[in-house]
């Protein structure tokens, strides 16, 4: 299953977001089982902000942070233990614009199985694999429809063992399995199944 998978991320040709906004970057660790998983953070239920949210593992880019890479590797380590030296880069998928003003990079890397990875409770109250087939099969259980800035996003949402997988996470999965895996699916076009609408968002921006 992840044999084409890195040459075909390396083919690959990201769009940038060019305007100058806080960066952050994530982390999408493919876990290399002999069935692939995703893995996945919920983020801890007593914060403020997102609490309870399933997230890959990242966040904003600090000044000692020589590039986004290490934005993401870096905020890997802290929130899971992850050590940098057991992520082998894919890829680079396209930037993603949060609705906070945060142009978000999201970078593919696979880790091996079973590694003695520990959430830090200050940010997160889980760990958790969904197996690649799930996605891949295009499990959704709807279709969340977002218009931002007056554009729809048809933004699949997943549901597997209690957690909710949608939003920027799933729009990023979009991009990993039409780009990593040549499935037909498309943030922009009209998929079968219920839609649910969502309010129009605006994303703040400086």
């Amino acid at each position: 299953m992840l044999e084409n998978l890195r040459e075909r991320l390396q083919a690959h040709r990201p769009r940038r977001i060019g305007l100058r906004l806080p960066e952050a970057s994530v982390l999408i660790p493919i876990v290399d089982r002999p069935e692939p998983t995703l893995l996945f953070t919920r983020r801890a239920g007593h914060l403020a902000t997102h609490s309870g949210q399933v997230a890959f593992p990242g966040g904003k880019r600090e000044a000692d942070d020589a590039d986004l890479l290490a934005t993401a590797l870096r905020e890997s380590q802290e929130e899971i233990a992850l050590s940098p030296e057991r992520v082998t880069l894919l890829g680079r998928l396209s930037d993603v614009l949060s609705l906070h003003g945060l142009r978000v990079t999201p970078w593919v890397g696979l880790i091996p199985p079973d590694l003695p990875l520990v959430p830090d409770p200050g940010e997160l109250d889980a760990i958790f694999e969904v197996p690649l087939t799930h996605f891949l099969e295009d499990r959704r259980t709807h279709t969340d429809v977002i218009r931002v800035d007056g554009r729809d996003y048809y933004v699949p949402s997943y549901t597997t063992d209690g957690h909710v997988i949608w939003g920027l996470s799933a729009m990023m999965l979009v991009e990993l399995l039409a780009e990593g895996f040549a499935m037909p699916i498309s943030l922009f076009e009209r998929p079968s199944g219920e839609l649910i609408h969502l309010p129009e968002r605006r994303v703040s921006r400086p």
